[in-house]
């Protein structure tokens, strides 16, 4: 009887203990390829600049433009400025998302940068209103999806609440725009607004701390499980 539940038990221990191993495994998998993600965002982020033609030429491809420093040359139409809720540095306010149009006629959605709220209203930055051509550099991100706890946003109000870009296309009444908005960097801006340079780039990278919790798990098993067979094999006390 000892023998079949020893075996019984065994075989559980096994299925645990390969279950335990395949997830440390699994877990250092992750690690090199979040490693590769993260070096991929630095290269990205730190290299020349592309063009917008170029980016929009990667989305065509079907690959990822993120994080792709991007110059574009343009003229803002502050008139049709969205305003995407944010906080910054523990300051509640707004990212100034500003449609330019290029030379070709391209249109592309810029965050500008935050500003608090009590500078929501542009008459109260006209100084950053920047007029004629301007050159802008930013960094690509791709279109979001609602959060299960994100807010609806308020087209009507000209809140915003997350990134919808067919619906921030059809507010500034664009035909079409790129299939991406750029975060502008940190830049002069008179005035100081909006503040650019908003783009973070934070990813959580804990799969090797993961991958050492299951293999001391799995080691932790077999430490169990031998004393336990040992317990069973163990000679009884003489009874005196």
């Amino acid at each position: 009887m000892r023998t079949k539940s020893l075996a019984g038990l065994t075989a559980l221990m096994l299925a645990a203990f390969a279950l335990l191993i395949w997830l440390g495994v699994w877990q250092l998998q992750r690690l090199h390829w979040k490693e590769g993600l993260i070096a991929e965002i630095e290269t990205r982020t730190k290299g020349e600049p592309i063009s917008l033609s170029q980016a929009t030429a990667l989305v065509r491809e079907g690959k990822d433009p993120s994080y792709y420093r991007v110059k574009v040359d343009g003229r803002f139409d502050h008139a049709k400025e969205l305003y995407l809720y944010a906080v910054s540095e523990g300051r509640a306010g707004w990212h100034v998302i500003t449609p330019l149009t290029t030379e070709q006629g391209e249109v592309v959605l810029i965050d500008r940068g935050f500003v608090p709220e009590e500078l929501r209203d542009s008459s109260s930055r006209a100084q950053g209103e920047l007029g004629g051509v301007v050159a802008v550099t930013g960094i690509v991100r791709v279109p979001e999806t609602q959060a299960t706890f994100t807010p609806d946003n308020e087209v009507g109000a000209n809140r915003w609440f997350w990134r919808d870009l067919p619906a921030m296309a059809r507010a500034i009444g664009a035909a079409e725009v790129a299939p991406f908005y750029l975060e502008a960097e940190k830049s002069d801006v008179p005035g100081g607004w909006p503040e650019g340079g908003q783009t973070r780039v934070e990813l959580p990278n804990n799969h090797l701390q993961y991958a050492i919790t299951w293999f001391l798990m799995a080691a932790a098993l077999l430490i169990i499980y031998g004393a336990y067979v040992r317990s069973l094999y163990r000679p009884s006390p003489p009874l005196e």
